[in-house]
């Protein structure tokens, strides 16, 4: 899944049309990602997501649980009860992982080749040094991604635990993993879908600036003002295929994991 998420911050950070190395489609960006720089130009800041993936999502389905425990203390519908809960555990989640988010997107938009670009700690190591661990630094672009992982979460949650409680149950195991899966795979997609302009605001703030030494994008809310103005309302959707392509079966996966050995830890333990 890693190559489709080089190829969505290639596009998030992508500003202008008419640049030759701009790339004009889902394939064009893989053939040039390719050919310029080789098979490991699609494992670009892999080493971050990998260090993170673990606490992310211990952190993601720990917190859910636990707001879902404490909102229990709340007169609240269960609709709202999940989605407060996934939004809840997404502004936790986002906490842990932006510093890696930092990193993994200034490996990511590093159009060199693989060998020439620098080492995960080595990047990290350098920001820390120029930039500091702060706002401007190590934890740049931390209300996008407060934005990101927050509404990603709440749709995630809320859509998947509503529906689900919606449609029947089937007696028939693979038929229920089926029901499962499809309830997973469109949570994935439309919070895919609603999340996707802190996605791109994300990316710009922390990616490379388009004049080097001069911050044009610093804040979430202003630079997804400053993206419409310049480029249109499209802009804060680019990127949006290979999100989907990852995230909605991803999506899926993940809750599935979750929820079948949540069942198994409560029948054996």
């Amino acid at each position: 899944m890693h190559p489709l998420d080089v190829v969505k911050t290639r596009f998030q950070i992508q500003r202008c049309a008419t640049d030759p190395n701009s790339y004009k489609s889902l394939g064009d960006s893989f053939r040039m990602i390719f050919r310029t720089e080789g098979l490991f130009g699609f494992y670009k800041g892999i080493l971050p997501p990998i260090l993170a993936e673990t606490p992310k999502r211990a952190v993601k389905f720990f917190t859910f649980e636990q707001y879902k425990k404490l909102l229990g203390y709340v007169s609240l519908s269960p609709a709202l009860t999940f989605a407060i809960a996934g939004l809840g555990s997404g502004l936790t989640e986002a906490i842990v992982v932006n510093p890696f988010e930092v990193v993994k997107v200034g490996l990511q938009a590093n159009r060199n080749t693989f060998t020439e670009q620098p080492s995960t700690m080595s990047y990290a190591r350098h920001i820390i040094k120029k930039e500091g661990l702060g706002l401007q630094g190590l934890n740049k672009g931390f209300t996008a991604t407060l934005g990101r992982h927050g509404v990603f979460n709440m749709v995630y949650f809320g859509f998947y635990y509503n529906v689900k409680n919606i449609i029947p149950a089937n007696k028939d195991p693979t038929l229920e993993f089926l029901r499962k899966f499809g309830i997973g795979l469109l949570s994935g997609t439309i919070a895919s879908v609603i999340n996707i302009p802190f996605d791109v605001a994300k990316s710009r703030i922390q990616g490379p600036q388009p004049v080097p030494g001069e911050i044009k994008y610093r804040t979430c809310f202003k630079t997804m003002a400053t993206v419409y103005q310049e480029e249109g309302i499209l802009a804060l959707y680019k990127g949006l295929l290979p999100k989907i392509m990852r995230l909605g079966p991803g999506g899926a996966v993940m809750l599935l994991v979750y929820e079948y050995t949540y069942s198994w830890l409560q029948e054996n333990w």
